[in-house]
């Protein structure tokens, strides 16, 4: 894997970032479920301080075995610690959050929506342009998801739903803001594995100051199911998957990198339908297909546009 990626990104899909896609997206496919396994006994705060704090040991691990620098600049860390806030603080706990709401398929439909709020904020901040079809596809998939939702929203209870959705799309926000980042000049710049090494670092160290001040001392679990989880997660989906996603994002930039998000609900979904008993209606199957499609054509205007 390559130390760093300084070539600008132009959208084009080289072997290694088809590789790169494959992977993030096979592995972010089961994480939704898996968050499931860290909640109830532990805080979701502190599940997400013992994902990263292990996430961050692996990379650091990485870092020696391979003989790679571990050197930062301060301004380096000071970029570290902003994607770390965005990415695995702000990101992280509040879609821990909204899986107390919602179930996890669910909840990785609105990051298939990443795609769009990547490619707008890659547009402000790194000129990317952005066609009338993307709209019009972008809109059409938020019709979807609305509709998708609507049952849920509609029966005792729902006010809960409708902050699952609002946490939900709160994380997708604090994704972008770390995607885009990631994608800049500097970003790019930034030693691949020593960089998320720190940034893992950092994100765990503010996660356990947020997770002290919301639930009080440290809350660990031994429970076989929570362990594995919890490897899971820190290991595959942490270390692993975002490595490889940042050697996507550099390579391919923000909009076409969260194209995974538009695969990863299919397999989440059919997830969520055989281990967590999600009840298809018509309307709920409208509004999948609905959302799909909108993804679609704008994944067909970033294509053309590319």
């Amino acid at each position: 894997m390559a130390d760093a990626v300084t070539a600008p990104s132009d959208g084009r899909f080289t072997p290694q970032a088809w590789a790169a896609f494959a992977g993030c997206t096979l592995i972010w496919g089961c994480t939704w479920f898996v968050i499931r396994t860290q909640l109830g006994e532990v805080p979701p705060s502190w599940s997400v301080t013992w994902r990263f704090v292990l996430g961050a040991v692996v990379m650091f691990g990485l870092c020696l075995v391979r003989r790679k620098s571990l050197r930062l600049s301060w301004r380096q860390h000071g970029f570290a610690v902003v994607v770390a806030i965005s990415q695995f603080v702000l990101n992280f706990n509040l879609v821990y959050r909204s899986e107390q709401y919602l179930t996890s398929g669910l909840v990785s439909l609105t990051f298939a929506f990443l795609l769009v709020s990547n490619t707008l904020l890659a547009a402000v901040f790194l000129g990317a342009r952005v066609t009338p079809r993307f709209v019009v596809g972008s809109a059409i998939g938020l019709c979807g998801v609305g509709l998708l939702f609507a049952p849920e929203l509609g029966r005792p209870g729902g006010n809960q739903i409708g902050l699952g959705l609002a946490l939900a799309f709160g994380g997708v926000l604090s994704a972008s803001i770390a995607n885009v980042l990631q994608a800049t000049r500097y970003g790019r710049s930034m030693p691949l594995e020593a960089g998320l090494a720190w940034t893992m670092a950092w994100g765990a160290l503010l996660d356990g100051l947020l997770a002290w001040t919301l639930d009080g001392p440290p809350v660990f679990s031994l429970a076989p199911a929570y362990l594995a989880g919890l490897a899971y997660l820190g290991i595959v989906a942490s270390a692993v998957a975002f490595s490889l996603y940042y050697v996507l994002i550099r390579t391919v930039g923000p909009g076409q990198a969260a194209w995974n998000g538009v695969v990863v609900p299919v397999v989440a979904m059919g997830l969520s339908t055989v281990l967590e008993d999600w009840q298809w209606t018509g309307t709920a199957v409208a509004g999948l297909v609905l959302a799909l499609i909108g993804l679609a054509i704008a994944l067909r205007a970033k294509s053309a546009s590319a």
